[in-house]
């Protein structure tokens, strides 16, 4: 399966950054990239229950297609949710539920410099949108 040339462009700027300060910086730009959220969609809804920053994620259906917004109060957290948008919106709800974005983030040697905490809100963020992909393909 391929994935989005969004998420396809992100995998490679960090194929080219070595080091980890490098790409620290590089996902915290993604995040200030990301467009924020209404003050009314930071509700209990769409609050991603499992992270220790506060995380939100705004799912839009429209047929079996899943579009994401998000936006976090951690810079790094901003950022990761960033790439899972990158990697997950605009795609049928059944690639969404296939598509398994730790093992990609492992593959990419994003996950082993983040805290155990924040590595958690990651894993927490991917379970909600692949488990929202379930529920549409049920």
């Amino acid at each position: 399966m391929s994935h989005p040339a969004a998420f396809t462009d992100i995998a490679d700027n960090l194929s080219y950054l070595d080091d980890w300060e490098d790409r620290y910086k590089y996902i915290i730009e993604l995040g200030q990239a990301l467009p924020p959220l209404s003050d009314d969609e930071k509700n209990a809804a769409n609050k991603v229950n499992g992270c220790v920053s506060q995380v939100w994620l705004v799912t839009e259906r429209e047929g079996d297609t899943l579009t994401y917004r998000g936006e976090s109060d951690a810079m790094i957290v901003r950022g990761l949710a960033a790439i899972l948008i990158a990697l997950y919106s605009g795609r049928p709800a059944t690639e969404i539920s296939e598509t398994d974005a730790i093992a990609l983030f492992d593959k990419l040697g994003l996950r082993e410099h983040l805290s155990t905490q924040r590595s958690n809100g990651l894993v927490a963020m991917v379970n909600r949108i692949r488990a929202e992909a379930r529920a549409v393909t049920a």
